[in-house]
């Protein structure tokens, strides 16, 4: 892949991501307090029992209007974007990060193997995680600390410098790379994502291509081509998303300040102990609710870019 090629992929990306980040900021703080295992965003439900006579505690989970409501009206609507700087400055090297990799592997694998194989998606998906992930998992736990930081409102409120100095202070370099291992664990989300998405892609491809040929009429890219890109990027979201998503609630939970969990397989094994299954899936509805068109509209701009700037 050329220099100019690289840059193309690299603006492409960074711009749908930047601006899908911004637009979907408010859900993804509302997704990690879900996810985590702070008591201040549970519900207490009393319940009595009627053969000790005696009250017992129950503690369950909240949905994501409740926890919403609790955010807004504890802390205030800012706290909605307090982390939007460390997103910001995260989302658009991470994804450009991501798709250059993606790109120039598949472009060598193509060498290898059949072009545009199941074999050399999958591979190019699994080099590009796990390169986007080493070189930005500091910024994304500062971004989850500030997430987890519930204050009052009128309390100051902690700021990604302060954050950063804590993170230090408290564990030293290696505690930027807690939840590392998850991270890498949900590399196999973005593989099955790719996957999916490729072949939908190429099946659209395909059917476009034999009714130009049966109808004598050159191929052209309109705006039917972009809005198939964007369901291909959503349904492949939505299965990805839904089968590897309990490691971004361990993510979370490992990412937690003064944290009792420990590593990648203590923690699952942890929370259903002490929460049950159900844990492993805190806070799914609002992360697709998030992602799903956040990343339909990423794919379909990356695509447009790229297509734009390659004339």
């Amino acid at each position: 892949m050329s220099q100019r090629d690289t840059l193309v992929h690299l603006s492409a990306v960074g711009c749908g991501g930047t601006v899908g980040a911004i637009l979907t900021c408010p859900l993804e703080v509302v997704k990690t307090r879900l996810q985590s295992s702070s008591v201040t965003l549970y519900i207490s439900e009393v319940q009595q029992n009627t053969m000790a006579g005696a009250s017992v505690n129950r503690v369950v989970s909240p949905g994501p209007l409740h926890c919403l409501k609790v955010i807004l009206e504890k802390e205030g609507p800012r706290s909605l974007f307090r982390e939007l700087g460390p997103n910001i400055v995260g989302v658009a090297p991470s994804r450009a990060i991501y798709f250059a990799a993606y790109s120039n592997c598949k472009e060598k694998l193509n060498g290898v193997f059949d072009p545009d194989s199941t074999q050399v998606h999958m591979i190019s998906a699994t080099v590009a995680g796990f390169t986007a992930v080493t070189a930005t998992n500091p910024i994304w736990l500062i971004k989850t600390r500030l997430q987890l930081d519930a204050r009052n409102r009128g309390e100051k409120q902690m700021g990604a410098f302060e954050c950063i100095c804590k993170v230090y202070q408290t564990d030293g370099l290696k505690g930027f790379y807690r939840g590392m291992s998850a991270s890498y664990a949900g590399i196999s989300e973005t593989v099955i994502h790719f996957v999916i998405y490729e072949n939908i892609k190429q099946n659209l491809l395909e059917c476009k291509t034999a009714s130009m040929i049966e109808n004598g009429e050159e191929s052209v890219k309109e705006a039917s081509d972009f809005v198939g890109m964007m369901l291909a990027a959503a349904t492949s979201k939505t299965c990805a998303t839904t089968i590897a998503y309990p490691h971004e609630v361990v993510r979370t939970r490992l990412r937690e300040e003064g944290t009792k969990y420990r590593s990648f397989f203590q923690t699952p094994s942890l929370v259903v102990q002490e929460e049950g299954y159900g844990s492993l899936y805190c806070g799914l509805t609002t992360h697709l609710v998030r992602q799903i068109p956040n990343t339909a509209i990423m794919m379909a701009t990356y695509e447009l870019v790229v297509y734009l700037l390659n004339g």
